[in-house]
């Protein structure tokens, strides 16, 4: 049996943006396992500035080992959970006094970080190789992409297909329009209500059809589709009745999965009621590691702890447009260019976060 020198047990099943901010902040207070079928940490909004500029990515891709010494990693996908357990596809029985799930959503990436920085370099080799490019989704994800390219690129000649009727249909009206204005200024066409069959793609055809009939030249193309929440694993395990219809983990304001003291649920996979991004995904890190501390200190059960409550972020948001310019949602107004640009569009928040993980936000050691 594994000595842990009377320190309580913390798994953590996912490294995403707020899976890695807790086993980061507890690795003293406790004995962390992080459980992730990767064995790094993304930054993942910093991932299209990578697509144009590769070595980006030396600093937004981080090994959980860089920032996680003083705790367990093990790199393999979390299959099932009891009341005492985590059980992982490689064999792995994980046991805990404290869970914390933040699996996030699915996304096909390599395993290892190497691997991961040259599909950054694939990608960058394929915009640079294209003399059009199709972008498939006009959500916040195509939309970033898309000005990266426009700005870096400026002679590349970009289309846009996006189902819906506007563009980042997460946020308001005026955003969405300021946003069209902003790309079509930069000769990107934008073709909404329409779609495209995915089952026709493919890197060997460069004529595409609109679902309007439409036709159009597109030398490669990129998928900026939603992806699906991780939570499928959980379907079988003893949480299945724990998720609301969208496969979301149903939390209580502390975090926890309601009904139960010791496991927690952050990150995009909750149903906090509130626009899913980063920013606020490192919000309930924060929050559940001052939760855990307390209960850490006063017992499982903790029934007389005074424990943090989250209060949904409102709803804001900013969406980068290439290196110098953003729209940004705020409460009272929304606003795009420069000012906005100057908040997040140039580092990306890349060296703030580094900082946050305990990592210089400049210094990358290989």
């Amino acid at each position: 049996m594994e000595n842990h020198g009377g320190k309580k047990r913390v798994v953590v099943v996912g490294g995403g943006i707020a899976g890695s901010l807790v086993a980061k902040s507890l690795q003293f207070t406790a004995h962390v396992t992080l459980i992730d079928p990767k064995e790094y940490f993304e930054i993942t909004w910093a991932s299209l500035r990578s697509m144009v500029e590769p070595s980006f990515a030396e600093r937004s891709v981080i090994n959980h080992k860089d920032y996680l010494v003083h705790g367990n990693i093990i790199t393999s996908s979390a299959v099932n959970v009891t009341e005492t357990d985590v059980i992982t596809a490689d064999g792995h029985k994980i046991a805990f006094d404290y869970l914390v799930i933040a699996t996030g959503h699915a996304d096909d990436v390599p395993k290892s970080r190497r691997d991961r920085l040259h599909q950054f370099v694939e990608d960058n080799e394929r915009i640079r190789s294209a003399r059009s490019i199709m972008i498939v989704g006009g959500g916040p994800t195509g939309v970033e992409l898309a000005a990266e390219i426009a700005v870096d690129f400026p002679h590349k000649k970009i289309t846009i297909v996006h189902k819906g009727p506007r563009l980042l249909d997460f946020v308001g009206t005026k955003a969405a329009d300021k946003t069209l204005k902003w790309l079509e200024s930069r000769n990107i066409v934008v073709k909404l209500e329409q779609s495209i069959d995915l089952k026709e793609l493919s890197y060997e055809n460069k004529t595409y059809r609109t679902s309007n009939g439409e036709t159009f030249e597109a030398d490669c193309y990129f998928l900026c589709l939603g992806k699906p929440l991780a939570s499928a694993w959980l379907e079988d395990t003893m949480l299945k009745h724990d998720m609301n219809e969208e496969g979301r983990i149903k939390v209580d304001e502390k975090l926890r999965v309601i009904g139960r003291r010791n496991i927690f649920a952050i990150g995009d996979i909750t149903d906090v009621p509130e626009i899913k991004q980063g920013f606020a995904a490192q919000q309930h890190a924060e929050v559940v590691v001052k939760n855990l501390k307390v209960m850490i200190d006063g017992g499982r059960d903790c029934s007389q702890c005074r424990m943090e409550n989250y209060k949904p972020q409102m709803p804001m948001a900013i969406v980068s447009l290439g290196r110098k310019d953003a729209v940004a949602q705020l409460p009272l107004m929304t606003v795009i260019g420069r000012v906005p640009g100057y908040i997040k569009s140039g580092d990306l928040f890349v060296g703030r976060t580094r900082r946050q993980m305990g990592l210089d936000p400049h210094t990358v050691h290989a």
